[in-house]
């Protein structure tokens, strides 16, 4: 065994974010049937056809049931389990409008699937440039407007990105600097690594490898003797190396604005007069966009019992003003009067369809996508 010479390298000047709901089936589940929260409640098949569980919620963690576990084995740990079947429609909808949020903040986002995306947000001019505060506002306006929590993390690069963002689970965030990352990355467990599974981490412990500056003490000749191909990979990351981009390969499917006001709006006349400001914003951001089309205009109002209604309307063209209007009155008038705390404005995109072949944002996520992971 020898000791590495390597140098800590420096850390490129990236700032990603890694975003993760929590237990997102589950969170949906209970989101929309109150009675279920604090109680163990998991998404799966039916044990009596051999189904397994694809998520549940930290209640049902507290028995040692886990995602990918036979459904009557997860049972015979908590008797009392609320085993659901999936509700993918709701699912999908809760995405989306994740999805829709993360694209509030950067251009460049990298869906893993239904919960989790990276956004890189290096230059951007939201929150004074601060990937943290956005972070922050993210997680706030994911639970404001869809009702469930996120975790996330915020790094240099992907690799500690996602880390972080299972640091602090539930609800959590973690923010590592470039000024922290050797520290952190020096007393990382490997078993945290991405790639490494129980096979591979036992084999490590074996060797006294524990951490990554237990791994540092081996060069990338003698980790690929001993793991193979994943030895250089395994070699960078134990410096928290990770040069990959964050890659935009899905197409958005909408753009909005909104807003939370301090004080309730009372009136649709009050409510009409905030559409100009968002209007503009929502403008200014369409501007920056190359490549959609315009298919349908949509206002959401949530009105201060938390209660929401969205109307949307075709419109093949450039947005008005007018049709938004109009949208926000009927919105309001869902309401009867009742006072309104939140307000946006958005457009939806026509699908661009490439080769004969259209594109959806969930049309290429495999069932091995949708939970199935803590």
């Amino acid at each position: 065994m020898s000791k590495s010479t390597i140098e800590f390298p420096l850390i490129e000047d990236r700032k990603i974010i890694h975003c993760d709901a929590d237990c997102f089936f589950a969170a949906i589940e209970m989101r929309d049937d109150p009675s279920l929260k604090g109680r163990p409640v998991a998404v799966g098949g039916s044990a009596d056809r051999r189904g397994v569980i694809s998520t549940c919620n930290y209640e049902a963690r507290a028995f040692g049931v886990h995602s990918a576990m036979a459904t009557a084995y997860a049972r015979k740990l908590c008797p009392n389990l609320i085993v659901l079947p999936h509700r993918f429609d709701a699912y999908r909808k809760a995405a989306q409008q994740i999805r829709d949020i993360f694209y509030d903040y950067s251009e460049i986002v990298e869906p893993l699937s239904l919960d989790e995306a990276f956004i890189d947000v290096t230059g951007s001019s939201h929150c004074n440039g601060s990937a943290t505060l956005i972070a922050e506002e993210i997680k706030e306006k994911i639970f404001d407007s869809v009702g469930i929590t996120v975790s996330a993390g915020v790094a240099p690069n992907k690799f500690l990105a996602k880390i972080g963002s299972d640091w602090n689970k539930p609800n959590g965030i973690c923010v590592i600097p470039p000024a922290r990352v050797e520290s952190f990355v020096t007393q990382l467990p490997v078993d945290r690594i991405f790639g490494v599974g129980r096979v591979t981490a036992d084999k490590m412990h074996r060797l006294g490898i524990r951490t990554c500056g237990d791994l540092r003490a081996y060069d990338v000749y003698q980790l690929m003797a001993m793991f193979g191909s994943f030895g250089p990979r395994l070699h960078q990351l134990s410096y928290g190396i990770d040069k990959r981009p964050v890659s935009t390969s899905r197409q958005r499917k909408s753009l909005s604005v909104e807003h939370t006001y301090e004080t309730d709006l009372l009136s649709v006349d009050r409510c009409l007069r905030q559409i100009p400001e968002l209007f503009q914003k929502l403008t200014e951001r369409l501007e920056k966009l190359e490549g959609y089309r315009v298919s349908k205009q949509f206002v959401k109002v949530k009105f201060n019992n938390f209660e929401s209604t969205t109307i949307e309307c075709a419109n093949q063209g450039v947005p008005r003003m007018a049709i938004f209007r109009d949208l926000c009155s009927q919105s309001y008038d869902r309401g009867n009067g009742m006072p309104v705390r939140l307000l946006g404005l958005g457009v939806r995109f026509k699908e661009i369809v490439n080769n004969a072949v259209q594109l959806s944002l969930f049309s290429d996520l495999e069932l091995s996508d949708l939970e199935l992971s803590d």
